[in-house]
């Protein structure tokens, strides 16, 4: 359905309310750019953590942090980093702090789009052949955009631009595998995240350039240049839930998003609301099972408390020092929240699908009880062991 309102408008129906109080966020204050810069957030241990996504991992004992868990995940981050570096000379650390560099020239001639509604099925099938698992599609918005993107280099802020004429925001969802999401918060587990960051590089890449092809602007994204969550519920891909994580029908919370910024005349797609707001108001599971207590309890709040935490929306909002600390000690990334999460499930299967439908009912507690013994850690040696099993 075209959304042919300002993207201010579709605010309630996506979850969004911003206050008198909102302000751009800065790039800088990015928890994981906050470690190159801020004294109180740097420590040998972030240091340390960073270093370890190259061949600086220590293995040690306990399941899921040997040598082949490392270098599982290490693998799995590797054509991102690829991507990631080919510019950081220049200050550039590109799908982080910076836009993705485009590779191909935009054609000089445009093609024909007599039909913003048919070039959106378009996109949406081009998606599907370069392995995004959802496509949506919005109105830029600049109120998500950073107010200023950082130069690695010296960690100074520089402005934060796109190409005159962008209009539309293509809003890409990459499932994380299962089984590796099962065995948070070990090593193992973050070659889910890595694989997804990997697959979404090449993807938002060649969808971009299918698009600049066809005569039109297309900026590839990922972290960078906008945060990628209101971008995701605008375009109806999801809802936010208490865990900062956008739930949706399809894979629940196992997804990675990432953005192309284009010109290409689209039809826009709506939020869809579901209950998952309603469902969260009820369960505390996560937050229950954070293990330093960096997700919060209650209803939502307006942020800006934590130089870390966007101002001027309320909604959930995490302590990001503590769940950043968290990371660095286990020297990898940790998604329990993900994992203990109830939607956290296989909707491929009749008997989730059920499930789901009660939860984002008025029976939503009935669904929570039904919940109360899932969502336990996986041995990852027992992940392991299932790739080596004959099938």
């Amino acid at each position: 359905m075209q959304d042919t309102s300002t993207p201010h408008a579709s605010d309630a129906q996506a979850g969004i309310e911003t206050t008198d109080a909102f302000e751009p966020f800065a790039q800088k204050n990015d928890i994981f750019t906050r470690a190159f810069w801020d004294s109180s957030v740097q420590t040998k241990q972030t240091d340390a953590f960073f270093a370890s996504y190259r061949m600086e991992a220590i293995p040690r004992r306990g399941d899921g942090f040997g040598q082949r868990d490392f270098a599982l995940r290490n693998a799995s981050w590797l054509i991102s980093d690829i991507m990631t570096d080919r510019h950081a000379q220049d200050g550039r650390r590109e799908g982080f702090q910076a836009p993705i560099s485009s590779d191909t020239p935009v054609a000089p001639e445009k093609v024909n789009v007599d039909s913003s509604a048919e070039m959106s099925k378009e996109i949406k099938r081009i998606s599907k052949f370069f392995k995004a698992d959802l496509c949506g599609i919005t109105a830029m918005d600049p109120r998500w955009h950073y107010s200023a993107r950082v130069d690695v280099r010296d960690m100074s802020e520089v402005p934060n631009d796109l190409p005159e004429g962008i209009t539309s925001v293509i809003v890409l969802g990459h499932e994380m595998d299962a089984d590796l999401v099962a065995t948070y918060p070990a090593a193992l587990a973050g070659a889910a995240t890595g694989r997804a960051y990997s697959q979404e590089a090449a993807t938002v890449m060649q969808i971009a350039a299918y698009i600049r092809n066809l005569g039109y602007e297309a900026v590839p994204s990922m972290n960078d240049t906008a945060l990628v969550i209101p971008y995701a519920l605008k375009a109806g891909l999801g809802e936010y839930a208490r865990n900062q994580l956008v739930i949706s029908p399809e894979y629940g919370p196992r997804l990675r998003f990432s953005k192309i910024f284009t010109s290409l005349p689209l039809e826009h797609d709506t939020p869809q609301p579901l209950g998952v707001r309603a469902f969260c108001d009820i369960c505390t599971k996560c937050a229950d099972a954070c293990p330093v207590k960096a997700l919060p309890f209650g209803a939502p709040e307006i942020g800006g408390a934590n130089i870390s935490a966007l101002k001027g929306v309320r909604k959930w909002t995490s302590d990001a020092e503590k769940c950043f600390g968290f990371w660095a000690k286990l020297a990898s990334d940790c998604a329990i929240c993900m994992r203990v999460c109830p939607f956290n499930r296989d909707f491929s299967k009749w008997q989730n699908r059920l499930w789901l439908r009660i939860a984002l009912s008025p029976l939503r507690a009935v669904a929570l009880w039904l919940d109360r013994k899932r969502g336990g850690r996986k041995k990852p040696n027992d992940w392991w062991a299932n790739q080596s099993s004959p099938r």
